[in-house]
């Protein structure tokens, strides 16, 4: 089985992993139950709680791959490849006392809308509700971070081998409005983009004053 066939992503010692999607991390004891169940039953060795919030099983043989899945509650992995992989999203105001929008909200519809949205490289995405930018949204390739006007969106940032800082594009976004900045942002990368080019080089290349021209004129 190839890498990233049937969502699973292949380790040096030959086994696959693969990550239930849960957007935005949120789980149910119900859930968490399911993948205990679930890791038991086929001796997976490693459980790791990722960097984007979600839940790592580690160590699956090949052929348990699809069964896992069968018996995972949430029916579907985890985007791999060349696309949206995670949205990340702090609690925002539904449980923060210093938040000033909604990040649960803004999250979940970018999730259900673009969650394993194909692109000439891999994208992630952050969602915070407040200036201290717990989703780490500044190196993020698209993030919103919530003020009391609205939305503040990012764009070009990244924590890879060649880290770099998202530059602002626009503020004062309701959360309409972000979802459709976020459709015209990654619609105009997936169409000029090079393969394998990060959001943060591909706007070095085209130069950052073109992709605000093209997706937010003023």
């Amino acid at each position: 089985m190839k890498d990233g066939e049937k969502g699973a992503v292949r380790q040096k010692d030959g086994s696959y992993a693969i990550v239930p999607h849960f957007p935005l991390g949120l789980i149910t004891p119900a859930d968490l139950r399911n993948v205990a169940d679930v890791a038991e039953k086929y001796k997976v060795p490693v459980l790791k709680i990722t960097s984007a919030a979600r839940i790592a099983m580690v160590g699956f043989q090949e052929e348990d791959v699809e069964a896992a899945w069968q018996e995972l509650n949430p029916g579907v992995g985890h985007a791999v490849g060349l696309c949206v992989r995670s949205i990340k999203a702090c609690p925002g105001t539904t449980v923060c006392r210093l938040g000033k929008q909604d990040a649960l909200g803004l999250g979940m519809a970018l999730d259900k809308r673009f969650h394993g949205f194909e692109l000439p490289n891999k994208c992630k995405m952050g969602v915070s509700g407040c200036i201290n930018n717990c989703a780490e949204t500044p190196v993020k390739d698209l993030g919103f971070v919530g003020k009391k006007d609205g939305w503040t969106v990012l764009v070009g940032g990244n924590a890879a081998s060649r880290p770099q800082l998202a530059v602002e594009l626009c503020s004062g976004l309701d959360d309409g409005q972000a979802v459709e900045l976020a459709d015209k942002v990654l619609n105009y990368f997936k169409e000029n983009g090079k393969k394998s080019e990060r959001m943060g080089r591909f706007i070095d290349r085209i130069g950052f004053d073109t992709l605000k021209a093209a997706v937010w004129p003023e």
